[in-house]
């Protein structure tokens, strides 16, 4: 009996699905800090999972690939002070009776601008 050893190639239909995620920049100006990271439930509020990077102003920044939908987020400041997103007024009430930052990632936002 005779096995066959050639492989299966992928069929050209099984072509990969494009990203759906979106670039989205986040900004906290703080000249005084000598490290900001964004936390968020897109990083399962992990400290150091996204520093952000600093210019010569002390304005940090970083951009992150979300797939669309509404995230919770904020600010740690040198390791120890969680801070909202001054520059977004949306936010909702967290389990530490103080607010977290929302953002929405595609289609509209609630202010009618892209998200």
């Amino acid at each position: 009996m005779k096995v066959s050893t050639r492989k299966k190639t992928a069929s050209p239909q099984a072509k990969r699905r494009p990203s759906t995620k979106q670039p989205v920049m986040f900004e906290y100006f703080d000249p005084s800090a000598t490290v900001v990271t964004l936390v968020g439930d897109f990083n399962r509020w992990d400290v150091k999972a996204r520093p952000l990077k600093r210019d010569s102003g002390g304005l940090w920044k970083t951009t992150i690939r979300l797939d669309p939908g509404t995230y919770q987020y904020k600010f740690v400041v040198n390791g120890e002070r969680w801070e909202e997103d001054p520059l977004n007024l949306h936010r909702a009430y967290n389990e530490h009776g103080t607010f977290n930052s929302i953002r929405k990632v595609g289609g509209l936002a609630a202010d009618g601008s892209e998200g």
